[in-house]
């Protein structure tokens, strides 16, 4: 099954919290703070990989989630980094963020990677807080949330040659005679329901791919039929090979409308170098193709007479074939990337004020849960300090726009306090 469409969840580690904890040993006089740092969230990465030429795994498998980081511990120990993720993709493969549509990562060359979620950062333990002024402090800070986005996927092959042609011209046929790729191949249209990639050898040993797409048809490129599905697939090829059937009627036309659904497509894509393949010639009289063959000399210099099933003419179009590779260089596509958007820090500052009833509050937000969480109710510095953090996110003045008043509870996770001006 061919799949070039997938959307996934990504989800990178969380900071670890930082830890408060004390040095206590034998012959040290006031030992003093020893809280470590929380460890760093794991990373998510996209790879590109030939191992891989589509996107079909990512249909069972859509989440993906980097390892969390380690709290801190006692006697100044850092909690370990959480894992980083690494997610292999098709070369080829355009990374999209799903709620902006940008395009973040295009990912062409093997081994190329791209970051698309951060870890959360690891909060500081007590002992980083340590001064000649405040040696002992009461408090460490929380680890940084991870990332949670969604991503779209799409592939554009990456062929050498590409091959198009009306329903039913023979291009899966030439494509399982000139390569190893065995498409499935029957007197219907749309035999081929998706992309076939075969590699053909040339005879200095080296090696070019093309790629069968499947069969276009008038107004392809306004979604009728299959083709406008995969005309992306067509983009990245050095040039085409545009396969004709001389058994149907007015064969020049077909290939003409071909081409004018590519170039309402893309304008571009009318500008690849196209040769053309006459094929069934051994279903066509010798003077018809004569005509054939001065017709689109007209529309074309590179003319080939083939016959698919039995494989005449296919010598002479692969020798032209091997030249044309080597002679045409791979079109360099420009693809807006927006690379500050492929891996930011989450930014979970903002909070959310509720009021529950007539004289009490309740306050949500990724950061603020997490300070409560590393704060100690009993412990008056620390109180002090989760209080002075809500004045400078601007809490308390959040709190005065909703209706707070004097005597008013206030609840941040486990902590609850009654609130005056």
């Amino acid at each position: 099954m061919f799949l070039d469409k997938a959307r996934i969840k990504i989800l990178s580690g969380k900071g670890g919290n930082g830890m408060v904890a004390w040095r206590r040993e034998k012959y040290v006089d006031k030992g003093g703070p020893a809280g470590g740092d929380g460890g760093k969230g794991g990373d998510v990465y996209l790879v590109a990989s030939s191992d891989i030429s589509t996107l079909l795994d990512f249909q069972y498998q859509s989440i993906f989630k980097a390892e969390n980081g380690e709290n801190g511990r006692g006697k100044s120990q850092h909690g370990h980094c959480g894992k980083d993720i690494y997610i292999n993709v098709p070369l080829g493969t355009i990374v999209k963020d799903a709620s902006s549509g940008k395009i973040i990562a295009d990912l062409t060359e093997e081994g190329q990677t791209a970051l698309v979620a951060k870890g959360g950062r690891g909060g500081r333990g007590n002992a980083r807080f340590a001064t000649a002024q405040k040696r002992a402090p009461q408090f460490c800070e929380p680890g940084e949330a991870g990332i949670e986005r969604t991503l779209d996927l799409e592939l554009k092959l990456i062929a050498d040659v590409g091959l198009l042609g009306m329903p039913n011209a023979g291009k899966s046929t030439l494509i399982s005679v000139i390569s190893s790729a065995k498409p499935k191949i029957a007197d219907y249209p749309f035999t081929t329901l998706v992309p076939n990639l075969g590699v053909v050898k040339k005879k200095d040993g080296d090696s070019y791919v093309v790629a069968d797409i499947p069969g276009l048809i008038e107004g392809a490129s306004m979604g009728t039929g299959l083709g406008h599905e995969f005309l992306r697939h067509v983009e990245r090829c050095r040039f085409l090979l545009h396969v004709v059937d001389l058994t149907l009627d007015n064969p020049i036309d077909n290939y003409k409308k071909i081409n004018q659904e590519l170039k309402k497509h893309d304008t571009r894509l009318s500008e690849v170098y196209q040769v053309v393949v006459l094929n069934k010639i051994d279903a066509v009289s010798a003077d018809a193709v004569q005509n054939y063959v001065n017709e689109f000399k007209t529309v074309s210099n590179d003319v080939f007479l083939i016959s698919a099933v039995t494989r005449e003419g296919i010598d002479d179009l692969l020798a032209f074939m091997s030249v044309k590779v080597d002679e045409i260089p791979k079109p360099e596509i420009v693809v807006d990337v927006h690379e500050d958007d492929a891996a930011f820090d989450n930014d979970d500052s903002a909070f959310s004020i509720y009021k529950v009833d007539k004289n009490s509050f309740v306050i949500e937000g990724g950061k603020l849960f997490r300070l409560a969480n590393v704060t100690d109710s009993r412990n008056t510095e620390q109180i002090n300090r989760f209080q002075n953090i809500l004045k400078s996110m601007g809490v308390f003045e959040a709190l005065v726009q909703a209706g707070a008043k004097d005597g008013d509870s206030v609840k941040i996770g486990h902590i609850e306090f009654d609130y005056y001006e």
